[in-house]
């Protein structure tokens, strides 16, 4: 739906770049309303046949970041993060509206979406804790150069935060892979079953064994700052491979729109 797109694409934009002109109510409102837009634009995908692929992916999973991003910001009003989530959302949704995907398989299930949910949920939550270590990541650089904290919530907060994400994640992904696993051949068809030994299924593994290992090295080494931020990298990476990286080698490297 070009409107809603456009629109989202706008109020994603002016904050991101003039937010340091605009008065901090001004852009939390122009935040909210491309969060509006962006859902309308992703809901637009299920109208007729229903389609996904790559950038509707990353589209959602952005969606997601802005939706924990606001939700975070009523407990923390100091966190700015504006900048970020403008341009994170902005690239997303014109992604998704130049790529939109492929019909979904007519012999799918039903179930199938749920599945999608909780794979797309998990996106979300890996991806509001990456945000998270990065902005850790400058808030300990400006300590260690006497600045301001530019996200405006201290350390330790931004730290307990990406870690609660991961372990939400985490969770999601394990549900997403364990549905793989038992309900493969009813969530796509006879014979389509998602467990494969394909890229997306040994990168969505290697994920889960990169964040298995970040939150058993983080409870018993006591894993943090840099040594926890590039492993949690490297998971969302691989995870990012996973299903994204796979279907925009499959819809655009090899124009395989089937």
């Amino acid at each position: 739906m070009l409107p809603a797109t456009a629109l989202a694409a706008l109020a994603y934009g002016l904050p991101a770049l003039i937010g340091d002109r605009l008065h901090h109510t001004h852009a939390r409102r122009l935040l909210w309303l491309a969060w509006a837009a962006h859902a309308v634009a992703l809901l637009s995908l299920l109208v007729g046949p229903v389609r996904f692929g790559f950038a509707p992916a990353i589209s959602a999973t952005a969606w997601l970041v802005v939706s924990a991003y606001i939700l975070e910001s009523q407990f923390f009003p100091k966190f700015t993060a504006r900048w970020v989530m403008g341009s994170l959302g902005a690239l997303a949704v014109v992604l998704a509206w130049f790529f939109p995907g492929t019909p979904l398989h007519s012999q799918a299930s039903a179930w199938l979406p749920l599945h999608w949910a909780l794979g797309l949920s998990a996106y979300g939550m890996f991806g509001s804790a990456v945000v998270h270590a990065w902005m850790m990541t400058r808030a300990e650089r400006d300590i260690r150069q006497a600045h301001n904290a530019s996200s405006g919530v201290p350390l330790l907060t931004l730290e307990r935060l990406t870690f609660r994400f991961v372990v939400a994640g985490f969770l999601l992904l394990t549900a997403t892979l364990v549905a793989g696993v038992l309900f493969g051949d009813a969530l796509y068809g006879q014979g389509q079953g998602s467990w494969r030994w394909d890229h997306k299924t040994v990168f969505a593994l290697l994920s889960w064994l990169t964040f298995a290992v970040l939150l058993v090295g983080r409870s018993k080494w006591g894993w943090r700052g840099r040594r926890a931020v590039r492993v949690l990298y490297i998971g969302a990476g691989l995870l990012l491979l996973s299903y994204a990286g796979s279907r925009f080698v499959m819809e655009i490297m090899l124009g395989r729109l089937g």
